[in-house]
């Protein structure tokens, strides 16, 4: 880095979770100044939580899109970390301004929205990354260098699940504000669990095996009465090449808090991930004793030591993930200001095409179950 890239942001403000994890993100590693933000949808709470900050306040996104894009320190940047139904109108006015977009995931609210933005990242220029935060771990990224290797041989199996138990009552009724938003169809879109939960374990099973979901067939569930959005899902997978998977995204299972989960099998061996241990890969070569893989230890790939920050022992999880992919997202933005090419390992991060097959996966998901239990093409 010549410099850091001067930040802005669109939501979270105070009582936000995600936004505060994003600002984290962004400053670990020394690549970014959050310099102004539109943090609320209410103008008072925008400008309230600016000032908390001590950063420059603006009451709404177009305002402060219109203010930094006129000053000589205003932001390059623009970080968004609202609820979903507010992901697209100011990533697409940040993209026609000039600015590059770090955007939360999942990419919109709708498959319509998604193609809208792909378009528009198409035609700016910008760079567009979305924080599908696990795909920054460095035992994520060296099983996906495994998989790429043909270490595993053909892929035959992928299964995935991401369960969590919050969401077991009516959450949403006591005022808290995540859940809240989260099952509320207007604001997360289509998908409770699938949106919230089945995007992240989608995008972890295509990236780290190289293959797409071509077709799912979903039974998907609303267990906690009067809930207006599914907070349990089963889906079977086929992915392109003839692999089979299962997926299961939940938030009313019990003793689960944040249980992600990757298990790929292949001719030639396996690997089994887990976001809760995240330091360690399992791989289970045929015929062999299992192996287990520690960040840091012995001759890993160098996408696993570009994500790594500290010595073998000392843990590194779900900050370090997300700052990874900041990281990332700094290095392509300033080659493409230096007129250079960007250090390959850090073109790893999700973008706006990946937006949109979670996007077109959720909306597959839902039509099949809607159907009844059938085969439906993402």
């Amino acid at each position: 880095m010549t410099r850091r890239l001067r930040l802005a942001m669109v939501g979270g403000g105070r009582g936000a979770f995600i936004g505060g994890v994003h600002r984290m993100a962004a400053r670990l590693d020394g690549c970014f100044d959050l310099v102004a933000g539109a943090l609320a949808s209410d103008p008072q709470r925008a400008m309230d939580s600016a000032a908390d900050l001590g950063i420059r306040g603006y009451p709404d996104f177009a305002a402060m899109l219109a203010g930094e894009r006129g000053r000589e320190d205003g932001a390059e940047v623009v970080a968004i970390v609202t609820p979903n139904h507010m992901h697209h109108a100011p990533a697409k006015a940040a993209l026609e301004a000039g600015f590059d977009v770090i955007c939360d995931k999942p990419l919109a609210l709708t498959v319509e929205q998604g193609e809208d933005l792909v378009a528009t990242v198409a035609r700016s220029g910008r760079i567009f990354v979305l924080t599908h935060n696990y795909s920054g771990h460095p035992m994520v990224r060296q099983a996906q260098a495994m998989v790429r290797a043909g270490e595993l041989g053909a892929i035959r199996v992928v299964q995935v699940e991401y369960p969590q138990d919050w969401l077991s009552t009516r959450l949403e009724e006591t005022g808290q504000k995540q859940s809240e938003w989260r099952t509320d169809p207007a604001r997360a879109g289509l998908g409770g669990s699938l949106g919230d939960l089945g995007t992240h374990a989608h995008h972890l099973a295509e990236f780290v095996t190289g293959l797409q979901v071509e077709s799912v067939l979903a039974d998907v569930q609303s267990f906690v009465e009067g809930r207006r959005v599914d907070d349990n899902a089963h889906l079977l997978l086929r992915f392109a090449g003839g692999a089979r998977g299962m997926l299961w995204s939940s938030q009313v299972a019990p003793g689960n808090e944040n249980a992600l989960r990757l298990r790929i099998y292949g001719e030639r061996g396996g690997l089994a991930w887990s976001q809760e241990h995240p330091n360690q890969l399992l791989h289970t070569p045929l015929g062999e004793a299992p192996r287990v893989l520690a960040r840091a230890v012995g001759a890993l790939h160098p996408a696993a030591a570009h994500a790594t920050r500290i010595p073998a022992g000392h843990p590194e999880g779900y900050l370090e993930a997300f700052a990874q992919i900041y990281r990332d997202a700094a290095e392509q933005i300033t080659a493409r200001r230096e007129g250079r090419a960007p250090d390959p390992l850090s073109t790893a991060t999700p973008n706006v095409e990946d937006g949109l097959r979670g996007m077109r996966f959720v909306a597959a998901a839902i039509a099949s179950a809607r159907a009844g239990g059938a085969w439906t093409v993402v």
